[in-house]
């Protein structure tokens, strides 16, 4: 008889990106821990970072400036405490970067170069030229990879935590009081799942970008976090709240490819087909304008001119500045046979960075004991109804490390970690049906470009909400019956967060940040100015 694989440890990483990796070093002076990653340890959205981090580092800048543009972009909606938290915070975690070898770009004077992206009011985004995601990332892995207390397993995709949904004997089921002892992971290679039995998980698994057709994410952002939470009654926080990036190359039939705020904060301007500056109609900051503002102004003019995309004019910069400090995005778009130094860039807006997410104290705890949520899939109150340019990794850094605090803390109290019951691998793969489920991915994806993406409406929030609600049980169906494969896995992680995006669009009845609905087209503090807050109360989505 095979014996079911069981792994124990005292601290489970779901997710391999800046929050996952800062956590797990930070643990591991204290007990053991176990990083399960999708695919190879440094895919992540961290890794897909080019712009920088934003932090309060300059004689010229100040705490209060970098607070006050958090909470103009957030739009009403952020946690001044997270904020102040976060950027009183930032410059420490940065110097704790460089200190394991982060290699930020500095200027002639050896003093950090800092640019400025829309929405800051002052030259504040640290980077390494524009990619500073890989150099923190490589930087963190190496780290973690030499630490003896840290085993990471790639190729591992995690099904769902487990709590007191799954345990055996001696345990009372409470929705109101919920623990997570781990976590079922499926070994990708092997095709096996195993048990990892842990004090404390932190979720750390990114974004949705792949709910929608065009998206900046890589493969890899699905939704897993926001969906196993759900499922598990943990709460979900401002999910409506979507961010598209302005301005991704625009490829018919390809992956979209990001092209960094940075390059708009250096002096390139966006031109409608015609070659025609249009921002400054929408916003007196014109091409610097928050991202939410710049996303909708160009979704307004593609609709006026029928066309697929937009100019983005770097060529003002200057060839030998755009070479030096954007060397990344000119060779990717040479690659496309595209000189970004003579011709103008075709660039489209697409799904970027969700500003809601698992709900956390200012502690990344979520509303499951035991569990944590850092980096991208948490809503921690920082980025309320968008997300300020470069906020990211700050939040991701300065929260995983608040977080790893009192996750050992947390850690130290449990003596026993209960048993939870062996994976149910009943059921063979069915190829035949498969063939047809497989198509929902598509189907969500195209659903959610179409009806829930920048500008949205009530008839097209509950076109989507019909279709994907049947997508949604057709897919948890051939779940319940067949064993589990990565993109089975996916599919119903897609399927889960697409639903809860729209659950969530539909119940905001007014047009704030990056939510904005057509039917509602003003903000309505007096209902609306809080967050709005979704769980799963005996398998149906309710609100808190």
């Amino acid at each position: 008889m095979k014996m079911e694989k069981i792994i124990s440890t005292d601290f489970l990483v779901i997710g391999s990106g800046i929050a996952g990796l800062t956590f797990a070093i930070e643990v591991a002076k204290y007990g053991t821990v176990a990083i399960v990653t999708k695919k190879d340890d440094a895919e992540s959205n961290t890794n897909y970072a080019q712009g920088g981090i934003a932090s309060v580092l300059s004689s010229e800048d100040s705490f209060e400036s970098h607070i006050n543009d958090t909470l103009n972009a957030g739009d009403g909606l952020c946690n001044r405490d997270a904020v102040k938290i976060m950027v009183e915070e930032g410059p420490n975690n940065i110097k704790k970067l460089i200190e394991l070898g982060v290699n930020f770009t500095r200027d002639k004077n050896k003093k950090l170069h800092l640019g400025r992206e829309g929405g800051h009011s002052r030259n504040r985004i640290v980077h390494a030229k524009d990619l500073t995601g890989r150099e923190v990332e490589q930087v963190l892995l190496s780290t973690v990879k030499n630490h003896p207390n840290i085993e990471i397993y790639e190729n591992h995709i995690a099904i769902d935590i487990i709590t007191e949904h799954h345990l055996i004997g001696g345990f009372d089921y409470s929705l109101d009081d919920i623990h997570c002892w781990g976590a079922y992971v499926l070994d990708i290679e092997r095709g096996e799942v195993i048990r990892f039995s842990s004090k404390v998980t932190l979720l750390s698994t990114g974004g949705v970008g792949q709910v929608y057709l065009h998206t900046s994410n890589p493969k890899i952002a699905t939704g897993d976090g926001i969906a196993m939470a759900f499922r598990a009654g943990g709460k979900i926080a401002n999910v409506e709240f979507m961010q598209f990036h302005p301005t991704t190359l625009y490829l018919p039939d390809s992956d979209s490819f990001l092209i960094s705020e940075a390059i708009r904060g250096a002096g390139a301007e966006l031109l409608t087909v015609e070659k025609k500056e249009f921002m400054k109609k929408y916003d007196k900051r014109g091409s610097l304008a928050p991202r939410d503002i710049v996303a909708r102004a160009i979704d307004r003019e593609l609709k006026k001119s029928g066309s697929s995309y937009v100019y983005l004019d770097v060529r003002r910069i200057g060839k030998k500045r755009i070479i030096e400090e954007f060397p990344h995005i000119y060779n990717k778009c040479l690659s496309y046979k595209i000189d970004i130094t003579e011709e103008l860039v075709p660039v489209v807006p697409a799904a970027h960075y969700m500003c809601g997410g698992v709900k956390t104290d200012l502690w990344g705890r979520t509303s499951i004991h035991q569990l944590y949520a850092c980096g991208e899939v948490a809503c921690t109150g920082v980025h309320g109804a968008n997300r300020l340019a470069s906020n990211s990794l700050l939040e991701a850094l300065v929260f995983s490390r608040r977080a790893s605090l009192r996750a050992v803390e947390e850690a130290k109290s449990i003596r026993r970690i209960p048993s939870a019951p062996e994976w149910n691998a009943e059921g063979t793969f069915n190829q035949e049906e498969w063939v047809l489920i497989s198509h929902d991915r598509a189907e969500i994806q195209r659903l959610m470009w179409d009806y829930v993406g920048v500008v949205r409406s009530n008839l097209r929030l509950k076109r989507a909400e019909r279709r994907i609600e049947l997508i949604a049980k057709e897919v948890e169906d051939f779940y319940k019956k067949t064993r589990v494969t990565e993109k089975l896995i996916e599919l119903r992680n897609i399927a889960t967060s697409a639903l809860l995006i729209i659950k969530s669009a539909l119940r905001r009845k007014e047009s704030r940040g990056l939510h904005y609905n057509s039917d509602y087209p003003f903000k309505d503090d007096k209902k609306w100015k809080k967050d709005n807050i979704i769980i799963n109360k005996s398998g149906r989505i309710s609100y808190c």
